[in-house]
C-alpha cells in the first residue's frame, strides 16, 4: 500500500508491548525474524527496543550474526537511575565499530516529571547524553508513560497540549534538549474511528510549532499524514533560502508577501527549514 511505501523505518518493541512472562518467547521470535530479513533487500532502517541496559547487553550479543541490519536500539525509561549504565553500554558497543550503533533515549519516567527536581534531573541527564552525543538520533517523549503517572489519556477530540501537566513536560524537554538534539514527539493512539486523521493533523501541527521533529507510527495508517508534516512549504523554504542567502548590506530586515523577514532572528530558523526540506522534501502548496 501507499501507507506502507512511506515506511522508512520499524521499532520491534521487546518492553511494554511484550508481558514479562512472554520475553523469553518474544527474543526467540525477533531473532528468528532478523534472520529471514537479512535476505531481503530494500529494509527499512531497523531499531530494537530493548528494557534496561543489562538487556541491551544481552540483545546485543545475541543478535551479533545480524547485526549488519539493525540500525539501533530503543533505550525506554531512560532517566538518573540507569543513564550511567545505558552511556557505558552504547560507549562500549561502539567502540571498536566502523558502523555504529545508534541509540534513541525515550524520557518517560516520574523523574521526568517532577515539578520540583525536573529542570536538574533533565540537565544532569542531558550531560551524560552528551558524552555519548555521537550515537543518539534523537530523542524521544514517551507521553503513554507519563500520562499513566497521572492517570489521564488524551481523547480522539484533544491534543497532548491540551493537557497541562504534559504541555509543561513538553516545554521544558524543549527547552533543554532541542538545541543540540533532534527531540521526536510521541505516538498518537488514534488510527482509526471518526476524526482520527484531524486529531493527528492537529497535534502534527502543534509539534512542528513547539520544536519537535518526528513522530512514532503505531499504524501504517499514520505514516502519510506523518510525513505530510514533516514536508516544508514552498512559502518558508522561500523565505529560508532569502534569508541564507542574504546579501551584505545594511538591511537586516525584509518583507517577502507580507511577511516579515529579520536576518539576525531567523538566520537558525532558516537552516532548519533547509535542512528539513533537504531530508524531508517540499508540499506542492
Amino acid at each position: 500500500s501507499n501507507a506502507i511505501a512511506d515506511l522508512t523505518s520499524i521499532a520491534f518493541c521487546l518492553e511494554d508491548a511484550i508481558r514479562d512472562e512472554a520475553l523469553d518467547e518474544a527474543e526467540d521470535v525477533l531473532c528468528n525474524t532478523l534472520h529471514k530479513l537479512t535476505n531481503v533487500d530494500n529494509l527499512p532502517l531497523i531499531f530494537i527496543r530493548i528494557r534496561t541496559p543489562a538487556h541491551l547487553q544481552k540483545i546485543h550479543n545475541r543478535l551479533s550474526d545480524v547485526s549488519n541490519i539493525i540500525t539501533g536500539y530503543i533505550l525506554p525509561k531512560f532517566d538518573l537511575n540507569n543513564a550511567e549504565y545505558y552511556a557505558a553500554m552504547v560507549y562500549s558497543i561502539n567502540r571498536n565499530l566502523k558502523k555504529p550503533f545508534y541509540v534513541m533515549p525515550i524520557l518517560e519516567t516520574e523523574m521526568i516529571a517532577d515539578i520540583f527536581n525536573r529542570n536538574d534531573n533533565l540537565v544532569k541527564i542531558k550531560k551524560i547524553l552528551d558524552v555519548i552525543k555521537n550515537y543518539v538520533l534523537n530523542i524521544r517523549i514517551g507521553v503513554n508513560d507519563l500520562s499513566a503517572l497521572y492517570g489521564l489519556r488524551r481523547d480522539i477530540n484533544h491534543t497532548v497540549y491540551d493537557i497541562g501537566v504534559l504541555r509543561d513536560i513538553f516545554v521544558t524537554v524543549i527547552n533543554i534538549f532541542a538545541k543540540d538534539y533532534i527531540v521526536a514527539s510521541s505516538v498518537w493512539n488514534y488510527f482509526n474511528g471518526k476524526g482520527w486523521q484531524d486529531g493527528l493533523i492537529n497535534e502534527l501541527q502543534m509539534d512542528r510549532l513547539n520544536g519537535f521533529i518526528g513522530k512514532s507510527a503505531i499504524h501504517p495508517a499514520q505514516l502519510p499524514y506523518i510525513y505530510d508534516s514533516l514536508k516544508i512549504t514552498q512559502a518558508d523554504l522561500k523565505d529560508a533560502e532569502q534569508i541564507l542567502n542574504w546579501k551584505s548590506t545594511s538591511h537586516g530586515v525584509a518583507k517577502i508577501e507580507g511577511r516579515m523577514n529579520e536576518l539576525n532572528c531567523h538566520t537558525k530558523w532558516a537552516q532548519r527549514i533547509k535542512m528539513l526540506s533537504e531530508v524531508y522534501g517540499v508540499k506542492d502548496v
